[in-house]
This record gives C-alpha cells, structure tokens and sequence, in this order.
C-alpha cells in the first residue's frame, strides 16, 4: 500500500477533518474556519468562518449540502444557506466528539466529559432521541464519573460504541429499553481517546493518552490483541473499510500503519508535528489504482 502525505500550513491548527468526497476534504482550524482542501490541486479552495461557541471543533459532517460543526463547548449547528436560518442546538458543556450516522446522515452522537451519550435527530433536535444513562455506583457506592472521548455508530444496526477517559469501551443500543450499556470492557489504565470498528465491524481498534493501541472484541468484551511500536498519546485512528490495516497518530507526530491479522507495523512516516487527526482515502483498492 502507498500513503499519500498531506502537508498543512505550519501555522495552520487543525482540530478536525471531514471528507465531502474522495478528493475534497473539509478542515476544521482551531480559528473557528472550516477549509476546503483539495486532493487533486494540493491547495485550499475555500474558507468559511464558522464561530460560535468555546473551544475547538469536536466534529464536522455534512447534511443536504448544508455544514454541521460541533465545537467543545456544546454548540451544534447547521451551517445552512443565507436564504435558511442557521440551526443551533445545545449538546451540553465539555464536548469531546460529535459523530454522524454514516447510515441516517441526520442523526449525530456527542458526548463529552461529565456529558452523557446523546443520539440527535437534525430534523427535530428539540431533545435527544436517545441519552445515555450512567453506569450503577461503584463497589465504594461512588458515583462513576462520565467522560465519552470518542463514540462510533455500528453499521446495520442503532448501536454505538464508545471509548471512555476511565479506559472503558462500552455498547449502547437506543432500539432497547436500557439506556445504561449493553456491553462493558476495560483495557488498560490510562484514558481511551480515539477508536475505529475493524472491516468486519466485530471488534474495535481503542488508542490511550499513553500510547496503548489494542484490538477489543465487541462480542463478548475481551482483548484480542495489543499493537505495538508506539511513543505517545494516540489521537485517531481509522481502520480500511476493506483490508485488514489500521492507520493510527498521535503526539509523537508519527503516523503508523499495522497489519491488524499479523500485528505487524506496516509503515511509519515521520510527519514533522503533533498530530490530531487521519483520513484514509475512501478508495478501496489504493495498491490496484497505483499500479495502474
């Protein structure tokens, strides 16, 4: 497989990416603009101010042309055209992701620190479709705190799993009754702060703030495998939709590729600064397109 290095501005910070389609990709910059880079010319073609709120963008997707941001804060909105009004929805403080349904592009997911799971229906976000409700008190009879770093919706189904800032990873179905998790598993000690679904969506792929990156079941919660080769804290990954790799970067600004069968470290490219987000090209065959 090749990789394709994409170099940003030095001055440019990046907190969040969405693909708009194979060769445009929307950036959302830690000065409130959302930019549009094109693949295919190597540049930036446009530029929106996109303020409002506090923070960093969580999030960004997009819903019938129109531009959905989330920033850290809990402001939501829907960046629409200047004969519509902008919608704006309050998700709740301390916001750490904002993830859409692939499936049904009108509802998202946040959640964030001491803010619970909420699923959002766009066209009637009065109140969430679905709140998470917090795990039963501890064997101390403690409150468990709440702290969603990343959430992902599993294909074919309402489910999301999460990844916890106390190293849990749990399953939420909002079609049951229970709002509390359907599945728990831990891993490891230290926060979990990005993760991806693996090709056959079975298992899921969690990184930690201190550069732990394992494999976990989504069946019956348990550890399949630990990749190795890491320095430092883990801030996206995604998995191909098809082979069997797993893109991974963090803060000790190296991107990584493992083999997820073998475990073995694929690539490695030094990428100059700290990272805090990937895309894969949504191509699927990228070794049969190179060598053609």
């Amino acid at each position: 497989a090749s990789l394709q290095k994409l170099f940003l501005p030095p001055a440019l910070e990046v907190s969040a990416f969405f693909p708009l389609v194979s060769s445009q990709i929307f950036v959302g910059c830690l000065d409130g603009s959302v930019r549009l880079f094109s693949t295919e010319k190597g540049k930036f073609t446009e530029s929106r101010d996109c303020l409002g709120g506090e923070g960093p963008f969580c999030g960004l997707a997009v819903l019938d042309n129109s531009l959905i941001t989330c920033v850290q804060s809990g402001l939501l909105k829907v960046w629409r055209d200047a004969s519509s009004e902008n919608l704006e929805v309050q998700v709740g403080p301390g916001v750490c992701r904002m993830r859409q349904n692939p499936e049904q592009p009108h509802r998202v997911a946040t959640g964030g620190k001491e803010n619970c799971l909420k699923v959002w229906d766009l066209h009637q976000p009065q109140e969430p479709i679905f709140r998470a409700k917090n795990v039963r008190n501890d064997w101390l009879d403690l409150r468990v705190p709440i702290w969603d770093r990343d959430m992902q919706f599993l294909p074919g189904s309402d489910k999301i799993v999460t990844c916890t800032g106390h190293h849990q990873v749990r399953i939420y179905d909002p079609s049951s009754p229970q709002r509390r998790p359907v599945l728990e598993a831990t891993f490891g000690e230290y926060p979990l702060t990005a993760l991806s679904l693996t090709p056959d969506t079975n298992a899921v792929v969690v990184g930690s703030s201190r550069g732990d990156v394992a494999v976990i079941d989504l069946r019956q919660g348990r550890l399949l495998k630990c990749l190795k080769g890491f320095a430092g804290s883990v801030r996206a990954i995604q998995c191909h939709p098809v082979l069997p790799l797993v893109a991974s970067c963090g803060l000790d600004r190296f991107l990584r590729v493992h083999n997820l069968q073998h475990k073995r470290l694929e690539h490695k490219v030094y990428l100059k600064s700290r990272l805090n987000c990937l895309l894969l090209t949504s191509r699927e065959k990228w070794e049969v397109s190179r060598r053609d």
